[in-house]
């Protein structure tokens, strides 16, 4: 795989960031194209979609949590650093689970429980939209192929999960009679785990993005981790709000009245 994902930044010195200045250039692309900005996910969070939609936004998003663990693993396998090997393996137990906690995707699989789905065909992503596919799947191979620092880097949409994970527990307990406490088990949880982990991977790129080019490659990785969010929010109000449902995708009528 080549580098094109990391091309497009302008680079017009050579001069390393602070670390103030590297960390301020990171957060810039949240603000610019966090996925929270997205139309999907404000119809999501200001009560505006019929449980169908919902359910075809947490069937979707089943690919991309159980992709989560795939990618850490993947990221694990390729370090001799033996630190950084044992702080990023408790991500992949969060997601998978370990002694007496189920672990994230077993919490998402409430939620779409939850919502009258039927747990074998989420898991068996059968149902899921063409681009979601394509999308996670890009994720997993970004975090296997590209260095490790910028593969670290591309975690950090993490710096902006606690800000939308609020934004999405107020906004679909209030705005839906199909959701509760329970359900939202999954993002409660993130906004204890997503600062941690989002903490020691920006400590870990500033100590080891040498060069100023390969700071902006990390800045990049954001920016590639954001379009990844994006693009299948843009999946999902194509297929469920403007109806262009793809062959094999799960349509709403699946769901039962």
């Amino acid at each position: 795989m080549t580098d094109i994902h990391l091309k497009g930044t302008a680079r017009t010195d050579n001069k390393l960031w602070s670390n103030d200045e590297f960390e301020a250039a990171i957060q810039a692309v949240g603000a610019e194209r966090y996925h929270d900005k997205h139309p999907f996910h404000k119809l999501l969070h200001g009560g505006k979609l019929k449980k169908s939609q919902v359910a075809a936004w947490a069937l979707n998003r089943y690919c991309y949590q159980s992709a989560v663990p795939r990618k850490d693993a993947a990221l694990v396998s390729r370090t001799f650093d033996r630190e950084l090997r044992r702080e990023w393996m408790h991500r992949v137990l969060e997601h998978d689970g370990y002694e007496n906690d189920d672990g994230g995707i077993e919490r998402w699989l409430i939620l779409t429980d939850a919502l009258g789905l039927d747990r074998d065909y989420v898991q068996s992503m059968r149902g899921a939209l063409p681009a979601t596919r394509f999308a996670v799947e890009a994720y997993v191979t970004f975090v296997r192929e590209q260095p490790l620092t910028i593969a670290v880097a591309s975690s950090l949409t993490e710096l902006f999960a606690p800000k939308i994970h609020k934004e999405r527990i107020s906004g679909m307990l209030e705005g839906y009679d199909f959701i509760d406490d329970r359900v939202m088990a999954y993002f409660k949880q993130r906004l204890v785990q997503a600062p941690r982990d989002a903490d020691f991977a920006l400590k870990y790129i500033k100590e080891h993005a040498a060069t100023r080019a390969e700071q902006e490659a990390c800045v990049d990785a954001v920016r590639f981790k954001c379009n990844v969010l994006w693009v299948q929010l843009d999946a999902l109000h194509h297929a469920y709000v403007n109806g262009n449902v793809p062959p094999g995708a799960w349509r709403p009528e699946d769901l039962g009245p």
